[in-house]
């Protein structure tokens, strides 16, 4: 399928964006709902999910991701590859994780990523990205004990304020202090191996929701 040119980047305070999902009916996304899940914040084409939910067929996958026309294309390439365990939404993660995650099967939440954000480098733009105290809330209150939350960028500054909103909620612990290596997912982002292909670093980290 030739790729559709997408915008890079949203202003996700836009007025565009501000109607909040409504959540599919899972038991018609996913065959088994006994399984865990595994969602990814921000999953742009979705390519990093089509490659795990192939290689892990006992997982279901769910990637959300603001640009609706790169959701539209991973479906269509999901059904290509005749994935049953994968499946992309459209919405705006600011308004509409409470809602996705609440309306998930109790328990079946395993995983979360969230993986080379937008930076929104000018400071006052800092409110637009991703991972803010209220979404790191919404997440201690619905990823169940042990559940985890992967976090990686190739910018290190990213990686870190990323990783302090976390650290100053009391229900996620770190499983080490210093950056992961290798990637423990075992499947890298498209981003990922670009950056490795020049010799950069990746800032990877693991909360443990206590």
């Amino acid at each position: 399928m030739p790729r559709i040119k997408i915008r890079q980047h949203v202003n996700p305070l836009s007025i565009v964006y501000q109607q909040p999902l409504v959540p599919p009916d899972w038991s018609v996304v996913y065959p088994d709902l006994s399984t865990p899940i595994h969602l990814d914040i921000g999953s742009a084409g979705g390519r990093f999910l089509l490659q795990m939910a192939a290689r892990h067929p006992n997982w279901n996958y769910l990637g959300i991701e603001i640009r609706q026309a790169l959701v539209i294309q991973a479906n269509q390439i999901r059904d290509e590859a005749r994935l049953t365990n994968l499946h992309y939404v459209f919405g705006n993660i600011n308004i509409s994780l409470a809602p996705l995650l609440a309306s998930l099967p109790t328990g079946k939440l395993q995983r979360i990523s969230i993986q080379y954000p937008d930076p929104c480098f000018k400071t006052k733009h800092a409110k637009r990205r991703v991972v803010q105290p209220a979404l790191v809330a919404d997440i201690a209150r619905y990823l169940p004990s042990g559940g985890e939350v992967f976090l990686q960028s190739d910018l290190e500054w990213v990686a870190q304020e990323m990783c302090d909103r976390f650290s100053e909620n009391p229900a996620f612990t770190r499983t080490q202090s210093d950056w992961l290596e290798p990637n423990p997912l075992g499947v890298p982002t498209e981003r990922e191996v670009s950056t490795i292909g020049r010799g950069l670093p990746v800032h990877r980290a693991v909360w443990i929701r206590r």
